[in-house]
């Protein structure tokens, strides 16, 4: 027997309000629903199943290099009941997914081997501010940034201008890997205080775990995390679309 529900019950059902059930209508997110003579919408458990599949979309906050995009289109791929395509898409989205987390885990090895090099050349290396931005290829304004936000304290000559030295290059080298993969600035600089209090601390474990008095969090803030959120979720995405899909081979319209 085929199901049907109204708006409010399907808002019900969800968890959502009447008027996010309109709005995922409007934009894409599902079949368009049947209508009653009185203009009612009729709901069905194909819709319930494609309003849970955005949900758990939405859930995953990893925004970068296009992932968020992804979602929205396996999710509207989906809505226009092209299983076959949501399934190719959701399998793309996790490859980069698996990419992303590989990036994420060599810039936390790469940082843990600076952190632990050991310097058998004496320190007396002296840059400019312009001259250590064109040593580790990026701009002043990066470096300008990064300090402002506290990531480096530079040393000063007499005459004010500041002085890069080799520690500090090593520095900038564990924050430059990873700002490449994605982790945010509150995490790096909440990693490197960590260090200066602990040097023995796990750099992974704590570049991971936001700190209660950290006001406002990021996907960013805890990155790996947030990637095994992001996998688990479209592991569960790719299991219902499997089944959509094999439902509608078995079923197909007439």
């Amino acid at each position: 027997m085929k199901h049907t529900y109204s708006t409010s019950q399907t808002a019900e059902i969800i968890g959502i309000h009447p008027n996010t059930v309109r709005l995922y209508e409007e934009l894409g997110l599902i079949t368009p629903p049947e209508r009653k003579s009185n203009g009612y919408r009729i709901f069905t458990d194909l819709h319930i199943r494609q309003f849970r599949i955005a949900r758990l979309a939405f859930q995953v906050e990893v925004l970068q290099n296009g992932l968020r995009k992804q979602a929205v289109d396996i999710i509207k791929t989906a809505a226009q009941c092209d299983f076959s395509g949501a399934i190719a898409l959701s399998e793309k989205y996790l490859k980069q997914v698996s990419l992303e987390k590989e990036r994420a885990e060599e810039a936390i090895r790469i940082a843990r081997d600076l952190i632990e090099e050991k310097n058998t050349a004496s320190d007396t290396l002296s840059l400019t501010r312009k001259e250590t931005a064109d040593y580790l290829g990026f701009s002043i304004d990066t470096l300008r940034n990064w300090e402002l936000n506290g990531l480096l304290e530079v040393k000063r000559k007499c005459n004010g201008y500041r002085i890069y030295t080799e520690e500090d290059i090593r520095r900038l080298k564990i924050i430059r890997s990873l700002r490449c993969a994605d982790y945010s600035l509150t995490a790096i600089l909440r990693m490197l205080r960590t260090l200066t209090v602990n040097p023995a601390a796990d750099i992974r474990t704590v570049i991971d775990t936001p700190k209660e008095q950290e006001d406002i969090f990021s996907a960013c803030d805890s990155l790996l995390s947030s990637l095994s959120h992001a996998r688990k979720n479209f592991l569960q995405i790719l299991e219902e679309l499997e089944a959509l899909k094999k439902e509608q081979e078995n079923n197909p319209p007439l």
